[in-house]
């Protein structure tokens, strides 16, 4: 943060602070009356992340307790308690056995229902503008769910929902445990926003959102919010923990400015740095276990 300064000296680790509108990016500059914290950053900060990889699907015969654990009803210690409790069939028969090999044509039964041992895909798409999110049976062209359908052969579903014109990062996964964690009220993965508006943010209204702003009789605090470095003043860094994309907008409308974008860049741990609009890849193992423990 500069405190209304025109330049800002780098943090102790030497990296700047940037915000990536699609496959670009710009620095946010803070301005607050209060002391400088860390800088926002959509780029990793201590390390780049190993390219991540698709994953392999699963063949041949399999572990019992790993059939159960990929199919996402328990994990594969809680399995062994479900195992040895007398909790599962294959194929009808009760198996009991730690270790029990399954074959891909078995028919599983984990507790009075049928599984079946899907892969968990994680995947970050970069939205561009006029895509919905909307469910379908049948995806059409303008539906999200296009862009990732080579992803997996599993259906994936969205973290959360964009309208069409809202751009930037969005998660899709068939881990059903792991979206409804995201999506629950108390979840602590923050997310940033790089917004643009019809004219200049006044610095007053810009303390006035740091501080808390009402909506709809609730108030609401953002962790940090900045203008962009190098920009004008119409274009706005800001962060908070709020899953739902509306509320950005509201927090300036409530103050009498249009929106004319709101371009998400991070989610948690997860940026779409170097990912190109329209683009998809999958997340990392660092990534996926950065999500689950935020």
């Amino acid at each position: 943060m500069n405190n209304g300064k025109s330049s800002s000296k780098n943090n102790k680790s030497g990296n700047r602070s940037t915000a990536k509108s699609g496959s670009g990016s710009k620095p946010f500059q803070k301005r607050s009356a209060k002391p400088a914290g860390k800088p926002f950053t959509n780029k990793p900060v201590d390390r780049k992340p190993k390219a991540p990889t698709t994953p392999k699907e699963e063949t041949g015969d399999m572990r019992l307790n790993r059939y159960i654990g990929n199919s996402g009803v328990c994990s594969r210690r809680e399995a062994d308690i479900y195992i040895v409790s007398g909790n599962v069939k294959v194929n009808g028969e009760v198996i009991t056995e730690m270790g029990y090999k399954v074959k891909p044509e078995d028919v599983v039964n984990f507790d009075g229902t049928v599984i079946t041992p899907e892969k968990r895909i994680y995947v970050v798409l970069n939205k561009p503008k006029g895509f919905s999110t909307i469910n379908e049976e049948v995806i059409s062209p303008e539906n999200v769910l296009s862009l990732i359908k080579t992803a997996s052969k599993y259906p994936l579903a969205p973290v959360g929902r964009m309208d069409k014109s809202t751009l930037g990062l969005m998660l899709f996964t068939n881990d059903t445990t792991l979206i409804q964690k995201l999506s629950s009220p108390e979840q602590r993965s923050s997310k940033m926003y790089q917004v643009s508006l019809d004219r200049n943010l006044k610095y007053e209204d810009l303390e006035k959102i740091q501080k808390g702003v009402y909506i709809d009789e609730k108030r609401v605090f953002v962790e940090e919010i900045a203008y962009v470095e190098n920009q004008p003043k119409t274009e706005i860094g800001i962060k908070l923990k709020a899953s739902n994309v509306k509320l950005v907008r509201a927090l300036f409308e409530s103050l009498n400015y249009d929106v004319l974008k709101v371009d998400r860049v991070m989610y948690g741990p997860i940026t779409k740095w170097n990912l190109p609009r329209g683009k998809w890849r999958f997340l990392t193992e660092e990534e996926v276990r950065g999500l689950k423990q935020g």
